[in-house]
C-alpha cells in the first residue's frame, strides 16, 4: 500500500491539484470504455442502449445468474471506465453475479440530471429478471456516491429498495466543506479538494453541488437496504464516510463500515494484499 501512495502521488495527484488542472484534465478526450477482451472470452459480454447511454451486460457463462448488480464506476463523474472496474466486475461475474454497467454521460458535456434516470431505468429492467431481494446497487468513488443517491431516489420512481448497497470509497458531499478533510488531504497522496470541486461543480451543471442529489451523504437514509462501505484512512472521503456513519446509526439505518489503516482512496480495486482481501469480502457479500 505504501509502494501504491508513492506511485500515486507523483503520477496522478498533480494532475488535478488544483481547479485549472481539473479543467485540463476535464477537457482532455476520453479513453476507450470497452470491456477487456479477457472478460469476453470468459463470460457472455453485450452492450444495449438505455436512455440514450451505453449499458454493458456481463453474464456468468456456464452458469445460471442468481444474483444481479448493477455497477456504477468512479473517475469523479469525469474519467472513463477503467481495467480495474472490470476486474472487479468480472470477479463479480466468476461467482454468477449478471452485472448491469450503465455508462453514465461524463462531466462537463453530461450532469447528474441525464445519470439519475439512466441508472434508474437500468436497475428496473434488471428487476424484469431478478428479484429486488436477489440485486445490489454498487459502485465505487463518484459512483458510490451515484449508487447511494439513486438509492435515495428509489421510492420516488416507485421501485423497491435492492438486497444490499456497496459502495468503495465513496464521494458523499460534492462541497468537501468539511473542516476534517482539510486536515485528512496532505495525507492523501491521490485526491486534491480543490480539483474535485471543480469536476463536482461541472457535473452539477450549474446546481448546488450541496443539494442531497449531488452529495447524497444530506439525503433521506432511513428505509434505504443495508449499506456497506470500504475506505482507507488516506482518503479525503474518510470523514463524509464517518458522517454518513453517524447519522445512519442515529437514523436506525443498517450501515457497516470497513476502515482500512493506512489505505488509499478505492482500495479495494489496488494490486495490493489489503485491496485484494477487500475485494473478495465484496465480491463474496453480493454474490452470496
Amino acid at each position: 500500500m505504501r509502494a501504491v501512495a508513492l506511485y500515486l502521488r507523483v503520477t496522478a495527484k498533480p494532475r488535478s491539484s488544483t481547479a485549472a488542472r481539473a479543467q485540463d484534465r476535464m477537457r482532455k478526450p476520453k479513453g476507450s470504455a470497452q470491456p477487456p477482451a479477457a472478460l469476453s472470452r470468459r463470460h457472455d459480454v453485450s452492450v444495449r442502449q438505455v436512455a440514450g447511454f451505453a449499458c454493458w451486460t456481463v453474464l456468468p457463462r456456464g452458469k445460471a445468474a442468481t444474483r444481479g448488480a448493477v455497477y456504477l464506476h468512479g473517475g469523479a463523474y469525469t474519467s472513463e471506465i477503467t481495467k480495474q472496474h472490470w476486474a472487479l466486475i468480472g470477479a463479480l461475474a466468476d461467482e454468477g453475479v449478471q452485472c448491469e454497467v450503465p455508462l453514465y454521460g461524463l462531466a462537463p458535456q453530461h450532469t447528474y440530471r441525464e445519470a439519475y434516470p439512466l441508472v434508474i431505468e437500468v436497475y428496473r429492467q434488471l428487476l424484469e429478471r431478478l428479484p429486488a431481494a436477489a440485486v445490489t446497487l454498487a459502485g465505487d468513488s463518484a459512483g458510490a456516491g451515484l449508487a447511494l443517491g439513486v438509492a435515495q431516489e428509489l421510492p420516488t420512481a416507485g421501485l423497491p429498495q435492492p438486497r444490499r448497497i456497496d459502495l468503495i470509497s465513496p464521494w458523499l458531499d460534492l462541497t468537501l466543506s468539511q473542516p476534517a478533510v482539510q486536515a485528512v488531504a496532505p495525507r492523501d497522496p491521490w485526491l486534491s479538494p480543490a480539483g474535485l470541486v471543480e469536476m463536482g461543480r461541472a457535473w452539477a451543471g450549474g446546481d448546488d453541488p450541496a443539494n442531497a442529489r449531488l452529495s447524497p451523504v444530506k439525503g433521506p437514509l432511513t428505509g434505504l437496504a443495508p449499506v456497506s462501505v470500504h475506505i482507507g484512512t488516506r482518503d479525503i472521503f474518510y470523514p463524509d464516510v464517518c458522517r454518513l456513519r453517524d447519522r445512519a446509526a442515529a437514523e436506525g439505518t443498517t450501515l457497516d463500515v470497513t476502515v482500512c489503516m493506512g489505505a488509499v482512496h478505492v482500495y479495494p480495486l489496488t494490486p495490493t494484499p489489503e485491496g485484494r482481501a477487500a475485494a473478495t469480502r465484496i465480491v463474496q457479500g453480493i454474490s452470496r
